[in-house]
């Protein structure tokens, strides 16, 4: 079976993640593990985010969400599998 080179998550954040640094933590994490996608506000105060990489760095990203910048509170993550996007080619805030 050939290994996977790329995979991607997409999902949600909940608990005290807006107003507390946590797309700006995301996306400087993002550049460092060397992942690809985008993270944004959502109306409810939860944080929806797209993650890909190479299986490794995605699952390091998934592993940073867990606790986020000191200020938050990350109360569940929900992110499930989803096809590459290969038009991003960094991360960004939306």
């Amino acid at each position: 079976m050939p290994a996977v080179s790329h995979v991607a998550l997409f999902g949600t954040v909940s608990g005290r993640v807006q107003a507390v640094a946590f797309r700006w933590f995301t996306a400087r994490a993002a550049a460092r593990i060397g992942v690809t996608g985008w993270v944004r506000n959502l109306r409810d105060g939860r944080v929806e985010l797209l993650v890909q990489g190479s299986p490794d760095a995605v699952a390091a990203m998934r592993d940073f969400l867990t606790g986020g910048p000191p200020a938050a509170h990350v109360e569940s993550i929900d992110l499930q599998p989803v096809d590459i996007d290969p038009a991003l080619r960094r991360f960004e805030i939306r």
